[in-house]
Order: C-alpha cells, then structure tokens, then sequence
C-alpha cells in the first residue's frame, strides 16, 4: 500500500516536532514542564523557540560542541523530514534568536532539572557498582575552559601561570560519580577562584545512607569529615601525610581505631573527637608508589570490611577521573572551551553538559544489562559517535506530549 504523506496541522510550526531521542527518554517532556512552571520560566506565548525546545537544545550543544549554534538546531529540527515524501528545509532560527531564548530560559530551570533527574542508575545487577551493600561513589573536582569575554573574566577569573594568566577563564566544578556506572551526579559549579572544598561543603550532604563515598586526601578536613558523616554514608577516604591519628585499639586485621579531632588543643586534652579507623599499606613493586598510603574509615567493624578490601577498594576512586575524561574530551573535546559568552549562559551551558554526559551513561548503562556485561566495558566515544549519527531520527515529541509514529 502507498504510504500517505504527513503533514503538520494547522498552527504547527516545524519547531514543535524535535527529534530528542535518548536526551527526551532521559529527561522527559512532563519533567521539563514541571520545572519551567515551578520556576516560572513556561513560554508565555507561541514562539519559534519555547522555552522547553530550549532546554532540550541546551543539552544537545553538549552532543555538537563542534557544530555551531544554528547546526546544532538543525540537527534537532531534522526529525521533521520524516513528515513527508519530499525533502524538507528545516526552519533553523537566526543566532540572535536562539541567543534571545536562551537568555529568556536562564539557568535556574536547567540547574533544576539537572538537580533533580541525574541521580545515580545503577541496579543489584550492575556490575561494580557495590562493596557489599553498599553503593560506591566518589568525589573529586575539575575545571573547564570558557570564552574569553570580560563578563567571563570578571564572573570566573584565570589560572595564573609563571608567565602570567592563562589564555582563558576557568569554572571549577566538583561531582560525585557512582563508580559502577561513571555517572556524575550532584555537580556544583562556581568560578575557578572558589575551592574545590568549598563546593565540597554543598556536594557532600547529597550523599545518602546505603552509599559508600571515596575521596583523595585533598578533600580530608574535620569539617567535610563531619558534614559527609552527618548523612548517613559510609566513608573512605585518604589521608595526608601531616595528619596525625594517635593509635587507640589495634584490630586483628592490621587497622586500628582512632579518632579525628577538629583541632591540636582537642587532640592534645582528648575532646570532641569521632570514631575513625585507619588503614594502612604498601604498594610494593610499582614505579612511583609512595612509602606509605593510609585511609580514613567510617566503617569500624573489620568484619564489615577487611584493610585488604578497603585498600583494594579506594583506588576505584579513580574511575571519576575516568569520567571527568569522558566529559571533557569524548563529548566536549580536546582544547574546546564551552561557547557562552555570558555568565548566566555558561552555567546553562555547563548544566546543559552534564545532563548530555547523563544521558549517554544512562543508554550504556541500559544496554550493558541487556549484555550482562560491566559498562566499564563499552567504550563511552562509540555510544557518543551513534547518538549523535541516530538523534534526529528517534521519536518526535510534539508540544501536547502526544508521541509522534515514525
């Protein structure tokens, strides 16, 4: 039987039907609509570019960080051709236009959502993903380039150098990744001067009881210690080489207990301290290994979990490093900087990034069940290389939420 064309109903416009394909399965059509409502950012009126055509194109200049503004709705509009037998041009706005709606959506609703939906994904079956019963995480920073604009300068600041300042503004972020599935969660950006402990202090409490947080020794103070305790979840974390633990009970696997006091003068009178268990050991036969390593450990019980384990288990903790790659060169690239030029777009921009990075761990993650294998085993730059190849022609989601066929 020959098919019968398509076409767009009376008032549609080519903007209403957007291919989203695993970005719209991952943050869905109702989502975002709850969030612009809450936030009171929900289009006013009919435009060419809504404000929730907006938030699904923040995400997919993640996807086409080497496309320009306007190819980049291109291949978002592109969906549309399967509309009808003949070609389509897509009604691809001017650059002013789509700067215009992205500035009327702000940051707000895009932080929100991201805030709210990338959270971790993996099941009892996932692979890695768990030390006994619990959830292994960690929490490390990085920082990502942006243009060179005076409202950059003045809002981010540079890295200085022994020659100066570098060639662009930086923004710092710190994340926690659950390490089965490399998804980066709970991320919280500011400009390069504020501390990577500082954002530390807002991305901690979302940790949960059930998780197993590990962590570098830049991040071991008494504060994050406390604040990371307070939420129920397990820690360990590496300790630096001045912090002094004095040893109250050895334990029959080679820990001990101790405790971690905020100050020398509490140490020294034996006040206010928390139970802590301290873990050390080598690592003979590699090149660059230092003298000694030592942990820090919530878990006081070696029946829990045993030094060997605990040792073996912290140097997942680079697995976020991993992950930062992931983000910074498979999807972003090598040498990009992200493209906005104001303060307010950077931050959209860079919440825009992580939802995209979240997005594509969630598909491997999905597709990695179905195999019965580890995620770690498929390679992140392939699932990136087909979404990009397979977006504009997943299912359509018109502005009613009515599903489209294709």
């Amino acid at each position: 039987m020959a098919r019968t064309a398509a076409r767009l109903t009376d008032g549609s416009r080519i903007t209403d039907y957007i291919s989203l394909g695993v970005v719209a399965k991952t943050f869905p059509r109702a989502a975002v609509a709850d969030v612009l409502r809450r936030t009171g950012k929900m289009s006013a009126r009919q435009r060419d570019l809504p404000a929730h055509v907006v938030v699904y194109y923040t995400i997919a200049l993640a996807l086409y960080m080497h496309a320009s503004y306007r190819e980049v709705l291109r291949c978002l509009l592109e969906g549309v051709q399967w509309l009808s037998d003949k070609e389509i041009e897509p009604k691809v706005a001017v650059r002013s236009s789509i700067s215009q709606a992205r500035i009327r959506l702000g940051w707000e609703p895009v932080r929100l959502l991201h805030d709210e939906v990338v959270q971790p994904i993996a099941t009892k079956d996932t692979p890695g993903a768990w030390f006994h019963e619990w959830r292994v995480v960690s929490i490390d920073g990085s920082t990502l380039d942006v243009p060179d604009e005076a409202e950059n300068r003045a809002a981010f600041g540079k890295q200085g150098t022994a020659r100066g300042e570098c060639a662009f503004p930086k923004i710092r972020f710190v994340s926690l990744c659950e390490i089965g599935t490399h998804v980066l969660f709970g991320s919280k950006m500011d400009s390069y001067e504020v501390g990577e402990v500082t954002l530390a202090e807002e991305v901690l409490p979302l940790l949960k009881p059930g998780m197993l947080c590990l962590a570098d020794r830049g991040f071991n103070c008494f504060r994050l210690w406390r604040l990371a305790q307070g939420t129920g979840a397990e820690l360990v974390w590496r300790l630096r080489k001045d912090m002094i633990f004095p040893r109250e009970k050895n334990l029959p696997d080679g820990s001990f207990l101790s405790s971690f006091y905020e100050s020398t003068e509490d140490r020294r009178k034996t006040r206010n301290g928390i139970p802590v268990r301290i873990v050390e050991y080598t690592l003979e036969g590699l090149q660059d290994a230092e003298p000694l390593y030592r942990l820090a450990t919530t878990i006081l019980d070696p029946e829990q979990a045993q030094a060997k384990e605990l040792a073996a288990l912290y140097h997942e903790r680079w697995e976020i490093e991993s992950a930062f790659d992931e983000l910074k060169t498979h999807l972003r690239g090598r040498q990009i900087t992200l493209r906005s030029k104001t303060p307010d777009l950077v931050r959209q921009e860079f919440y825009g990034l992580m939802m995209a990075h979240f997005s594509i761990r969630g598909l491997m993650h999905e597709a990695a069940l179905k195999e019965g294998v580890d995620p770690d085993h498929l390679s992140f730059l392939h699932a990136v290389r087909v979404i990009r190849r397979k977006m504009a022609r997943f299912a359509s989601l018109p502005p009613s939420g009515e599903e489209c066929i294709s």
